[in-house]
Order: C-alpha cells, then structure tokens, then sequence
C-alpha cells in the first residue's frame, strides 16, 4: 500500500469525497490543454464512483496527492493502471497536478513513489507514460526518472486524439 510520499505529501487512494477535485482537474480548459480539452462535468461522478472501486479492488492504484498537514486537500493525482490495447495488456501511469502545487515537484515525487511501489509489489511489468508532445514538465518527470524513450504516436484519450510521447520504464 502507498501512503507516505514524503514529510510534505502524502498519496492516499481516491474517494468519493473526491468529485470537485476530479472536476478542478478534468473539466478545466486549462488543465485539460495537453489532454484534447475539458471533460464534461456530468460524467465525473461516475468517473470517480468507477474509480474508487477499482482503487478499492486493488485493480488499479488512483492515488490523490495531499498535503500531509490536511489530507482532505488535494495536489493532484497519480494513477498506475493495467489495460489492454491491440490484443496486448500493458500497465500505463499518469499524472495531474493543480495550478497551485505546479513547479514544486510534487508530481515527480508522486510517480517516483508509485513508480517505488510498483517495482516492490511486482505485479506491474513494464510500465508505460504517454505525455503530449507538448507538455515540457511531465515529459521532463519521465526523462529525469529514467524513462526511455519510445516513439511519437497518436493516442487517443477520452475519445479524443493527440500526439504523445511513449515512454516505459521498468520499475
């Protein structure tokens, strides 16, 4: 389990309480730029209700990014999830982080913690990070982790197409 991510943050798994957070994150022009545009809000509910079950069931970790002082407060978010795509299962992770805990590395520490647990839990294998080509910050995380990198590719999230880095790594 991944709890403690340094004096300053924590990771704790997604809960229901967690609905404005997702929406901060997900409905947001500009948070959402690199992602292909905002996501409607009428379907975050759902997005989390599906998301704590799967946290809840182990079968993906969706971890919130906290302060350690106020665990109801939220950074951002991690996740590490296992998908299958063309007929191949393969364990992807990403990230968000709030405008407010930007450029404080709170996000590398985030992915290097689940990135930890994962190498530890070993269940994972490879692990695979699709930043846009555009996003400097997270494809810097993935290059400062160690990362390799695989190739330009059109990826396609929440319906939406965009080009991405393809990085793995194995923890």
């Amino acid at each position: 389990m991944i709890g403690v991510m340094d004096a300053a943050m924590l990771l704790r798994d997604v809960e229901s309480d967690d609905l404005g957070a997702y929406i901060r994150m997900r409905c947001d022009p500009v948070m959402m730029a690199e992602l292909g545009g905002p996501l409607p809000e009428d379907g975050m509910a759902a997005k989390v209700r599906r998301d704590v079950a799967d946290a809840a069931a182990d079968r993906s970790w969706i971890k919130m990014i906290t302060p350690a002082g106020d665990p109801a407060a939220v950074a951002g978010t991690v996740s590490l999830w296992s998908h299958t795509k063309d007929g191949e299962t393969f364990s992807e992770i990403g990230w968000m982080v709030l405008p407010e805990w930007q450029g404080r590395g709170v996000a590398k520490r985030a992915v290097r913690t689940v990135l930890e647990a994962a190498r530890e839990d070993g269940r994972w294998g490879t692990v695979h990070a699709f930043p846009a080509t555009t996003n400097a910050p997270s494809n810097g995380i993935c290059r400062s982790l160690g990362f390799t990198f695989v190739e330009e590719k059109e990826v396609v999230f929440a319906g939406k197409s965009l080009r991405a880095n393809h990085w793995l790594i194995e923890p």
